[in-house]
């Protein structure tokens, strides 16, 4: 984790209408699979509260196993260190990462949260019967490893 990172509370993510729509679209043309990639931007503090502005996304090739795509996402690992040495010289983080849920509701499974890692933001769009439905945006607390849903302020 960036040592930028530390254990500060970010409250809402900030989306355009144009990266949530980029969201959906992978999400249907990787149904009836998972599609995955990462959040590119920075975190913004203002009087004391901190937003997370996603300026750009990076598509992710799902390596996990092909018969097991449909609910399981894993980034080539090649792929998210390009993305993220590539956000660092920009000045920017990896805030986080999206992925889509196939028929299946738009809230974290027990593997996504044993997968995942306090900080980073996890957007979540389900696709039923490859259409886009609800999107939702969750971030771990590394006290109680737990899931807390965050805020889409959609832009």
């Amino acid at each position: 984790m960036s040592e930028q990172a530390n254990n500060k509370t970010v409250n809402d993510l900030i989306l355009s209408d144009a990266l949530r729509r980029q969201i959906e679209v992978e999400g249907v043309a990787a149904y009836p699979n998972e599609c995955c990639g990462m959040l590119i931007g920075c975190d913004i503090t203002e009087n004391g509260a901190t937003r997370r502005e996603v300026e750009r996304l990076e598509p992710g090739r799902n390596v996990f196993e092909k018969e097991e795509q449909y609910h399981r996402f894993s980034i080539d690992p090649a792929q998210q260190l390009k993305a993220e040495r590539a956000a660092e010289q920009e000045g920017k983080l990896v805030l986080g990462y999206y992925h889509s849920h196939p028929d299946h509701p738009a809230r974290p499974s027990e593997y996504d949260r044993q997968h995942a890692w306090p900080f980073y933001s996890y957007v979540i769009v389900a696709i039923e019967k490859g259409k886009p439905a609800a999107m939702t945006s969750w971030v771990l607390d590394d006290v109680t490893e737990t899931f807390g849903e965050q805020k889409i302020v959609i832009v």
